[in-house]
């Protein structure tokens, strides 16, 4: 199958994310989600019925520091303060067989038959300087 994969290039756990995919014999077309020109329409997309906390990356500064507070949003603030700072944005954003999806959790890795025992939503290096 092949998958559209937004990504923060150079991100060690994408980068995981994606060999995984491929060896599990999935075609795998990586974007820059930094550069992608989403509009708030079709980011909204990616984020289907989670709550809007988990649209989120945990590892990203301003919300580590408290900058950003999800739970002080709204739906439409959200998505421009994700569309301002990119890193914002669980990742990665997968599109695949006509779904959007945001995250690499269990049950996206059984929808896409990659399976491991690895926890691949939380990076390896969260806990030192860089990981975002």
């Amino acid at each position: 199958m092949k998958i559209v994969f937004y990504e923060k290039p150079g991100c060690v756990n994408n980068t995981r994310q994606k060999a995984l995919l491929a060896q599990a014999g999935h075609e795998v077309e990586a974007r820059s989600l930094l550069d992608y020109p989403f509009s708030a329409a079709t980011l909204r997309q990616f984020f289907g019925a989670r709550p809007l906390a988990e649209w989120f990356n945990p590892s990203a500064p301003r919300l580590k520091s408290g900058e950003v507070q999800p739970d002080r949003l709204d739906e439409a603030a959200a998505l421009q303060a994700m569309l301002a700072d990119r890193l914002l944005i669980r990742r990665p954003l997968i599109e695949a067989q006509g779904k959007q999806v945001a995250g690499f959790d269990d049950a996206i890795q059984r929808w896409l038959a990659a399976t491991t025992s690895d926890n691949l939503e939380q990076c390896p290096k969260a806990d030192k300087p860089g990981c975002d």
